[in-house]
């Protein structure tokens, strides 16, 4: 492949590489030279081109060829051009018409057009010779060569446009006549063609208007779905254009325009009569006589919608109310609704027709003003309606006509209004508010409409409404509720009323906040009253009778929560519906007449449909009980089935339909059952189901719906259109081969109006009761058959191939497609059930039917078939079963030579493979591809190819790596197809792009490989390449996938320069697969390489192709306002989202510009004013309106719908996130700044901060709900973020403060009364979020926020039922605990903030920096005047959740009338909402106690008093007592209650933190946490938890399961504050107790007290000392993993130690501390238990941590540990006789081990901190004197540990180390520290003599010396007086060497002057203190004497006055070590 590209053909490559590969060779040639041709000019390549047009190229090559040789010609010289133009011309002429010679004349017709298209007016004088050469060949031309010509000429006109007027003529009459050809190809290309030339050909929207419309209808009859997109988008265009000529061509010839109604009239006979001959195509596709054909009337609905489209969405605004009463008549049209299910289909063809054009061409305000012209419309019609009505005594035939009419026109009136305002939602309350306009009057007038259907469809429409508007729901209720009471008398009333109710009731669901509780029981009176009082009136019986379990049914949808409570009721009114015994259904047979029956079965199908809806939506409520009962009327109903016949027969036809809806009713509810509920009754089942399919009491030929939904997604390839998503889906289905398809309509089923919609669709419609019938008995046949005994499979099967054998013509065929599709439902539901088929003979017969039907002429038959062999394989699962089937498919492939068994035995094939997989079919694999292989190139049959490779790709795709040895000849075979299959043959191109795409996937990764592999991968992307190119979407759709995946596997190999582009057009493409494809293309491509996406989609802004300035990013959010289908719009959201997480940092201002101008149409500002204003000044009326409107293309037509806003609001969030994670300077404005002027590029979210607050204002205030809820998310994140940003040019504030105004404006709305609770819930948490954030500091300015929360909190007083109810009772739940909740948090925050601010008033020394600090009790004063009944709030908050939380089997105990907050209908619901809220308030609470001190006031009796004796005894029970014992002993009321308080607050606490579900935030744990170490800072608390020993045990166990569960420091650091107060409390209590033992002066030892007793053991359990141990040990480990022994001896684990965080350090010094005072809580004997343990862990922290850092710091671990051995060391309690000596031998081992860890020597780990160890041996020897005195090899260790400090290069150390000793050496214990000075006293002598010579440079070693001369001083003053002299004469020439004569003190460093002074000072002092010794000492040395007197004279005559001396030192007894933390 790489000899391809170079710029001329490689000749010689060519001739060496086999004839198969040529073509592929010479095709990646022309596509290297599409692409550097621009920069290439040579003679040569013309000549090696024009060459190639005669070498027979396929058709890609083809087009290649052509647009190189027309590129080349256009950069190059043209001379050429017209001798290549008459070859071609030549060539064209020819008259060879051999097939050989076929692709020659086709390239050289492509050479023309692509010349004509690229140069145009240059080769003008040759066009009149082309063009008729072409025509003239058009005449002889075949199929393939007419559609090329089309297309050239097409070209031609395209490149010439107004020159070539004189053909346009010609070609008209040549191409027209073509619009009727057999080749649909051809149909398709002539509508092109024509399109193009409509653009100047004016006589085609003048003179021939008629004639062009006419024609199109022709073309549209027997067309196919392609032809229809075509022709409808060329009558569309053409009648768009009569309308609105072009400015150009009405300029050149004055044209009579012509009028909208004499287009619109052309539209509608196309519409209503359809093509002119009906006669030519009768028989089966016409099974009405005379009626439309439907393909015409699909077709001009299409064009219909061009046609709008084209004008405009303006043209539409200006003109909706004609066009709208246009379409309403179609409807209304005699013609268009001959039969039913004509008018059905013409109804779903007018509101496609509105739904495409209001739905996606009008903004939000023009949809508003059609709703109000479509309300009009309703009103008008149903005036008539009333007026006909009223008027009955006039016996008038064409008013009833009129009427009947008429409720097709109101139909499809109020779909529309319904759909309207569902996609308005919020946004159309106007339209409710407005009373001018009276929706809700219109739409409710309708419901009494004599009409069924009519009725219907206002229903809907009003729950659209009230989807769209919740608030609206219950109002609407309770008004129907009214109406239907005060109508009782009218059955059109009665009907119209609960449908409407019934409607609103299934919309519920879709309403979070519900309806009240209560409307559910008026609902069941209604409904009961109703079914009672049927029999009182026979004029009303029905109606009411349908009325009541419609109702019924429909209240089931609102779920468990309200249906258990009327169950037993709906059990009994079930019952009584069905007789109760055998004997009574016997009788009833003999009564009755034909009215009774009707009503009767009428009741028993609203019955059994009301279980139905009960089964469906209360699962949970299904007990075996239930579901027995349910089965007596369920069993009684089926034996009733076989006595209706009789019935029938008995009273009349009439009851037919009526025992059809008790059957579809029957079905339905035991589909919905488990199948071994009612085995008794499978023989009698299962014989009306086998009826009811095989049609044999049915003698119309209806077949089933479902075998679409069976047959696999994949085959629709195989079926044409037939199960493709299109967008025109809802119309295109009309022309589906089953029964009544797509022919949905509410009347066929009344009870679709509360059931969910399903999934795409946006009205539900039921198919006619006859259809629905057959799909209900095939799908429970499948339910059914699994369960059923081989011996009646057997017995079925063989039926049902007698059935087929019986029935004759079309009858068979419906016969065998239900047959087909029931026994696929049967094998899918045993492969569901994992059963198998059966035995031998079952099998055979299944095979017989199913292979007889593979070779059945109808191919859906055949494909049905091919899909129930590979499941019988699949169910079956034997081997030799599935080689007999394969084998039997291989021999009739090898001698079949007809299409149909052809196609049928290789989908087969296919089908086994995809069922039974690669293994299973492994050994048929190289059998089943040679074939296939073999049939695909049977280029005679294009069906065939088709079906033999769409089997070949399921085999790719089920056999995977083991087809790798099938690679290559597969992709060969496929290369060479798409060089040759002609490109009309999309379905054989479609197959070919599914292969590719298959074997990318068979080879995956390893196309990443180099060498061998290359040549597949290049193959691959040939053939991409080729089917990307391919006119057709579906096939670019496929080229797409497969370029995914390749993408996916060798990304480096798929060029994105070309191929992001080419899916950017594919984004406005027409076809949806084709959108879908390539925005799932992209959301890949976006994950991996986002900035490369954005920068080539970029590329194709400066081509004007659709994409703006905005980038892609711009084109995906315009999308969204106009896309549908759900998975497109997922992809799109998240391709958006993938683009911002990577390039939404790097280019801020870009993307919030992007959401900005999304959001900003919040604001009303319709976006594009300003520029049209500047237009419009341009032109004059005139023109104006006769533009297309194409100028308006760029800018996006509609303003950004609501969900698109909501996604920017979203987008914004996620920005601000991001950000977060980015770059620190993102959020202080200095830092931003600054960088700014650094690099003006660089952008930052601070600096858009107005923006920010902008669009969340936009937002927050919109009329949206969901648009709200996002504003109001982002207004809390951005005040989260921003809080504490200070503002650089005003110190002392903050950036937000600016914005206060703003974010007020935002919040007030939320408040308003008809505010939704979940708003005003978010709201209140952005309240208390904003009062919290610090940014307001002036109380007058918060109080505008603050009065918010005040008004609400008077709405929570106003207690349970005062308030009118809009929403279920959990939504006021849900607002009540928000405000709580946004109250505790303030309160919360009043108490930590006086904190803040004096910290902030120290840090401003500046005066204005504390100006505007609020006093610290300022917001104190805000909480304050609201505590009182805030805190009987809270506390009755936290007791309702206390009861929720209680486990299921308490259920029984929870007070029956619910709690202060929740009703107790709704628990479930309220549970989350306490879930949400209760940790904050928990926290309020404790402060609130805490600061009362417990004095609990009068509402804490109540709430103690209203705590019932089941509360009681739930607490106890939470926390494991028995609940026998009252949990309170002491009799004083007072402390009763705090006791109960705490259990309750505990209570709370425990049930949370012992299970903190994993999605909880960490922020409840945390506040959690907060509250417990709040309530134990009150004293009361803590003598409770102190005095219940138990109690704090189980704490503590609870925190440790905490900490296993939550990692976050913070949470560690919080338990251990816990556990410190824990441990404090038991401290104090028993000092109390001791001290209280001591008083008395009892016999026993106080000291005894604590745990452990006399013998020191500790019951884990018991013990909260042994808790406390386990609980910091977990913690330890955690943060220091080598701490654990099981750890280290791992093999894994390594010894690498990583240095502590900050945080974590602060961890381990809590943990040591604590560990340190838990001796404190110990007998003497339980010390001895704990001590190694504690000891242990503590001088191992110490060895971990103490490591020498740069600026000596001592971290925090380090000074606990000191400190901790210092508590342990000097503990009171161990000094007893028994402890003694195990006391000694714990203390000399601790030592020992210090030493040990400070081995010197020891290289490998960091510098151990010498100072730290040296404090703890001095700690030692300090405190524990007596333990360690004498023991040599402890003293050895000491002294070497100090000399080695003496010795230490690094002064810090030595200072430390001489203050250290200092402590020993004054040790009052002499035999303690004469050791010490005997053995280092000389090496400190010898250290302060060296300093002589060695003097100090800085400020550390001069205070090591200074420290040393401390030492020896103290040793002067220690010393004998009769060794004084000695000492002195050691220290006094010391000090005299570090004097300083007075040259030498000049030049000195301060250091050494220093130094200088320091020696000075003492010596004077040291002279008067001991005069005798010292004079002794001078006189010794007269050398010394002079250096001192010139000092002292010095110094004097420095300072001239005497400067005061030093006071002379004390001897200190007590050491004077002065460490970073004292320990002394």
């Amino acid at each position: 492949m790489e000899l391809a590209h170079s710029l001329l053909l490689n000749e010689e490559a060519l001739a060496q590489i086999t004839e198969a590969k040529r073509p592929v060779f010479i095709f990646e040639w022309l596509r290297f030279l599409d692409k550097v041709l621009v920069a290439a000019n040579k003679m040569s390549l013309v000549e090696q081109l024009t060459g190639l047009i005669s070498s027979s190229p396929g058709p890609p090559t083809r087009k290649l060829l052509a647009k190189n040789l027309a590129a080349l010609y256009s950069i190059g010289d043209t001379f050429t051009v017209f001798q290549t133009l008459d070859k071609c011309n030549d060539i064209i002429k020819s008259k060879d018409d051999t097939a050989a010679y076929l692709p020659t004349k086709l390239a050289a017709v492509a050479c023309v057009g692509a010349f004509y298209e690229k140069m145009g007016r240059m080769l003008g004088s040759a066009f009149p010779e082309t063009v008729n050469n072409l025509l003239k060949s058009l005449k002889s031309a075949e199929s393939q060569g007419r559609s090329e010509i089309l297309m050239s000429l097409q070209k031609v006109l395209n490149g010439l446009g107004g020159a070539a007027a004189s053909c346009h003529r010609d070609i008209y009459k040549n191409a027209r006549s073509l619009l009727t050809d057999r080749s649909m190809a051809v149909r398709c290309a002539v509508a092109k063609c024509l399109l193009e030339l409509q653009n100047e050909a004016v006589f085609m929207w003048t003179a021939e208007l008629e004639n062009v419309a006419t024609l199109c209808f022709k073309a549209l009859e027997n067309s196919n779905y392609g032809v229809r997109v075509a022709v409808s988008k060329l009558l569309g265009t053409v009648m768009a254009t009569a309308l609105m000529p072009k400015q150009a061509t009405v300029m050149r010839q004055n044209v009579k325009r012509a009028t909208l109604e004499e287009v619109l009239e052309l539209m509608a006979t196309g519409f209503l009569r359809g093509g002119s001959g009906f006669l030519k195509s009768g028989g089966e596709m016409l099974k009405v006589g005379g009626s439309v054909n439907r393909e015409v009337r699909v077709g001009v609905t299409q064009a219909y919608v061009v046609f709008v489209t084209t004008l405009g969405g303006q043209w539409l605004e200006r003109n909706f109310a004609t066009f709208l009463s246009h379409v309403l008549d179609l409807v209304s049209h005699p013609r268009a609704t001959q039969t039913h299910v004509e008018a059905v289909y013409s109804r779903r063809c007018v509101s496609f027709i509105l739904r495409a054009t209001v739905g996606s061409l009008l903004g939000e305000k023009a949809q508003i003003a059609a709703a109000k012209d479509i309300c009009q419309a309703i009103g008008k019609q149903m005036k008539a309606v009333e007026a006909v009505v009223n008027d009955a005594n006039s016996e008038n035939k064409a008013g009833a006509a009129d009427v009947a009419a008429s409720q097709h026109v109101m139909v499809c009136a109020l779909q529309e209004l319904g759909s309207l305002v569902q996609s308005l939602n919020a946004t159309a309350s106007p339209l409710i508010q407005e009373p001018s306009i009276g929706l809700l009057e219109t739409v409710t007038s309708v419901l009494l409409h004599p009409s069924m259907a009519a009725r219907l469809a206002a229903a809907w429409c009003l729950r659209c409404v009230a989807v769209a508007l919740p608030f609206q729901l219950t109002p609407f209720l309770d008004r129907c509720a009214e109406r239907l009471n005060n109508l009782k008398t009218s059955p059109e009333a009665v009907s119209g009323y609960s449908f409407a109710m019934a409607a609103l009731l299934g919309g519920v669901h879709q309403c979070p906040l519900g309806i009240p509780h209560a409307k559910g029981k008026m609902v069941v009176s209604i409904a009961e009253d109703l079914l009672r009082t049927a029999a009182q009136n026979s004029r009303l019986s029905l109606q009411r009778t349908q009325a009541g379990w419609l109702l019924l049914g429909a209240l089931m949808t609102l779920g468990p929560s309200v249906v258990r409570y009327h169950l037993p009721k709906m059990l009994l009114l079930w019952r009584n519906v069905f007789p109760r015994s055998l004997k009574e259904l016997e009788a009833e047979k003999a009564r009755g007449d034909s009215f009774t029956w009707q009503v009767t079965l009428e009741g028993r199908a609203g019955a059994l449909c009301a279980m139905r809806s009960f089964v469906a939506h209360c699962p949970e409520l299904l007990t075996e009980d239930v579901i027995r009962k349910l089965m007596t009327p369920i069993e009684c109903a089926m034996t009733m089935m076989s006595h209706i016949p009789s019935v029938i027969k008995a009273h009349g036809a009439h009851l037919k339909a009526s025992a059809a809806m008790v059957r579809l009713r029957l079905y339905d509810i035991l589909a919905l059952l488990p199948p071994k509920t009612y085995e008794g009754s499978f023989n009698a089942l299962l014989r009306e189901l086998v009826a009811e399919f095989t049609l044999t009491d049915n003698s119309a030929n209806t077949t089933t719906s479902l075998l679409r939904s069976l047959c696999h997604y994949d085959d629709s390839v195989l079926l044409g259109s037939w199960l493709q998503e299109t967008d025109h889906k809802s119309i295109e289905d009309q022309l589906q081969p089953n029964s009544a398809s797509g022919s949905g309509a509410l009347e066929h089923d009344p009870s679709s109006i509360y059931l969910r919609i399903p999934a795409g669709e946006a009205v539900p419609g039921p198919l006619p009761l006859g259809v629905s019938v057959i799909d209900a008995s095939v799908a429970l046949f499948g339910v059914v058959f699994p369960h059923v005994s081989y011996k009646h499979r057997l017995q079925m099967l063989d039926h049902f191939a007698e059935c087929v054998k019986q029935a004759k013509g079309v009858r068979q065929q419906a016969v065998q497609l239900n047959i087909f599709t029931a026994v696929l439902s049967a094998l899918k539901g045993l492969a569901e059930n994992k059963s198998t088929l059966g035995p031998e003979e079952v099998r055979k017969s299944a095979l017989t039917l199913v292979m007889g039907a593979l070779d059945n002429p109808n191919p859906i038959l055949r494909c049905a078939a091919g899909e129930a062999l590979g499941r019988m394989a699949q169910v079956v699962g034997e081997a030799t079963f599935i080689a007999r089937m394969a084998q039997y498919s291989f021999d009739k492939l090898k001698s079949a030579r007809d299409v149909v068994s052809r196609t049928g035995h290789s989908l087969a094939l296919g089908c086994l493979h995809r069922y039974v997989g690669g293994i299973g079919s492994g050994q048929h694999l190289k059998t089943s591809v040679s074939i296939l292989l073999a049939l695909a190139q049977d280029g005679t049959s294009p069906e065939v190819q088709t079906w033999s490779l769409h089997s070949l790709a399921l085999i790719v795709d089920s056999s995977g790596p083991m087809y790798r040895g099938y690679v290559e000849p597969t992709l060969s075979l496929v290369l060479t197809l798409l060089l040759t299959v002609p490109p009309s043959h999309t379905e054989v191109h479609q197959c070919l792009g599914r292969c590719l795409g298959a074997i990318i996937t068979t080879v995956g990764p390893e196309l990443q490989g180099q060498s061998t592999i290359s040549t597949i991968r290049s193959s691959c992307l040939v053939g991409c390449a080729i089917t990307q190119d391919h006119s057709d979407s579906l096939v670019q759709a496929a080229a797409i996938s497969c370029l995914q995946q390749l993408h996916m596997f060798a990304p480096r190999h798929v060029n994105l320069s070309s191929l992001v582009p080419s899916l950017c057009v594919h984004l406005c493409s027409s076809h949806l697969l084709l959108r879908r494809a390539a925005v799932a293309c992209l959301r890949q491509l976006a994950q991996r390489e986002a900035a490369e996406v954005c920068e080539y989609a970029m590329s194709l802004a400066k081509n004007g192709v659709n994409i703006t300035e905005t980038g892609l990013e711009g084109v995906l959010f315009g999308m969204l306002d106009r896309e549908t289908d759900r998975k497109l719009c997922s992809d799109i959201h998240d391709t958006l989202g993938h683009m911002l997480s990577s390039l939404a940092v790097e280019n801020l201002s870009h993307w919030l510009m992007l959401c900005k101008d999304v959001l900003a149409a919040s604001s009303d500002e319709i976006i594009c004013k300003d520029e049209e204003s500047e237009k419009k000044d341009e032109m004059d009326d005139d023109t104006m309106f006769t533009t297309l409107g194409e100028e308006d293309k760029t800018k996006p037509s509609v303003a950004p719908r609501w969900a698109t806003r909501v996604f920017a609001a979203d987008c914004l969030c996620r920005v601000i996130m991001l950000c977060e994670n980015a770059n620190k300077a993102h959020f202080d404005l200095a830092l931003a700044r600054s960088a700014r002027l650094k690099n003006p590029k660089n952008d930052f979210l601070v600096l858009h901060l107005s923006d920010l607050i902008r669009m969340a204002f936009m937002a927050a205030t919109d009329h949206s709900n969901q648009l709200r809820m996002a504003g109001l998310q982002a207004l809390e994140d951005i005040i989260k973020k921003f809080a504490s940003v200070p503002e650089p040019e005003f110190p002392g504030h903050v950036i937000l403060e600016q914005y206060q105004a703003n974010v007020g404006a935002a919040l007030r709305p939320a408040f308003s009364q008809d505010t939704p609770s979940d708003i005003t819930a978010k709201a209140c948490q952005v309240c208390s979020a904003w009062i919290g954030s610090g940014v307001v500091s002036d109380l007058n300015d918060l109080r505008r926020v603050h009065n918010l929360l005040v008004s609400s909190l008077d709405k929570v007083q106003a207690g349970k039922g005062s308030s009118s109810q809009l929403y279920r009772e959990s939504a006021t739940t849900m607002e009540k605990l928000a405000v709580l909740k946004a109250w505790a948090e303030v309160s919360i925050f009043s108490e930590a903030k006086p904190k803040r601010v004096l910290k902030s008033t120290e840090e401003d020394e500046d005066d204005f920096g504390t100006v505007d600090e609020l006093p610290p009790d300022s917001l104190i004063t805000l909480v304050q005047p609201e505590l009182p009944s805030l805190s009987r709030l809270w506390l009755a908050a936290l007791k309702d959740y206390a009861l929720l939380t209680l486990p299921a089997e308490f259920a029984t105990q929870l007070p029956p009338d619910g709690g202060a907050f929740y009703t107790p209908e709704t628990i479930d619901t309220a549970r989350l909402h306490y879930r949400n809220s209760w940790a904050p308030i928990l926290h309020a609470v404790a402060l609130w106690l805490n600061s009362t001190g417990f004095n609990v006031s009068e509402s804490t009796e109540e709430t103690a008093a209203a705590m019932p004796n089941s509360q009681k005894r739930a607490t106890s029970i939470m926390l494991n007592q028995a609940p026998g014992t009252p949990p309170t002993t002491k009799s004083l009321p007072e402390l009763n209650k705090d006791r109960m308080h705490l259990i309750l607050g505990k209570s709370s606490e425990f049930s949370f933190l012992c299970s903190p579900r994993p999605e909880e935030p960490v922020e409840h744990v945390t506040s959690c946490l907060q509250a417990l170490h709040t309530l134990l800072d009150s004293p009361c608390a803590r003598i409770h938890i102190a005095e219940d020993q138990l109690l704090g045990v189980e704490l503590l166990s609870v925190l440790h399961r905490l900490l296993l569960t939550w990692d976050p420091t913070s949470v560690q650091l919080l338990v251990t504050g816990v556990v410190q107060q824990i441990v404090r409390a038991a401290q104090d209590y028993l000092q109390e107790k001791r001290n209280s033992l001591n008083d008395i002066g009892e016999k026993e030892n106080p000291l005894a007290l604590g745990e452990g007793g006399e013998s020191g053991g500790l019951v884990p359990g018991k013990s909260l000392v042994f808790a406390a141990m386990e609980l910091l040990m977990f913690i330890l480990v955690r943060h220091m993993p080598h701490l654990s022994s099981k750890v280290s001896d791992s093999p894994s684990h390594i010894a690498a130690k990583s240095h502590l965080s900050e945080e974590s350090a602060r961890l381990v010094a809590a943990t040591v501390t604590i560990l340190s005072d838990l001796p404190s809580l110990c007998s003497p004997a339980g010390c001895m238990t704990v001590l190694p343990t504690i000891l242990f862990l503590i001088t191992r922290v110490l060895k971990e941590t103490a490591v020498k850092s740069a600026d000596n710091q001592v971290p925090p671990p380090v000074s606990a540990a000191l400190q901790g051995i210092k508590t342990i060391v000097t503990l009171p309690t161990v000094k007893t006789d028994e402890t003694q000596n195990q006391w000694a031998s714990l203390i000399r081992s601790t030592l020992a081990s210090v030493l040990e860890y400070s081995q010197p020597g020891e290289t490998h780990h960091p510098v151990l901190d010498e100072v730290s160890v040296l404090t703890a041996i001095t700690l030692f020897l300090w405190s524990a004197s007596t333990e360690i005195i004498g023991v040599q090899s402890l003293q050895n260790g000491c002294i070497n540990r100090f000399r080695n400090a003496l010795n230490s290069s690094d002064p810090w150390v030595q200072a430390k180390c001489y203050q250290l000793l200092l402590s020993v050496f004054q040790h009052t214990n002499r035999a303690l520290s004469t050791p010490y000075i005997h053995s280092l006293a000389p090496i400190v002598v010898e250290k302060l003599k060296a300093v002589e010579r060695n003097r100090p440079t800085n400020n550390l070693e001069l205070l090591a010396v200074q420290e040393g001369i401390k030492v020896l001083e103290t040793l002067v003053a220690l010393g004998e007086e009769q060794n004084r002299v000695q000492l002195l004469a050691l220290l006094v020439p010391t000090l005299i060497s570090y004097l300083l004569n007075e040259n030498a003190f000049a030049s000195a460093s301060t250091a050494s002057k220093d130094l200088h002074e320091f020696a000075l000072q003492n010596l004077m002092h040291i002279g008067p203190l001991y005069p005798h010794a010292f004079k002794t000492v001078m006189g010794a040395a007269p050398e010394l004497k002079t250096r001192l007197e010139t000092a002292v004279r010095a110094s004097q005559a420095s300072k001239a006055k005497a400067a005061a001396r030093q006071p002379p030192p004390t001897v200190h007894s007590t050491p004077t070590i002065k460490l970073k933390t004292s320990f002394f």
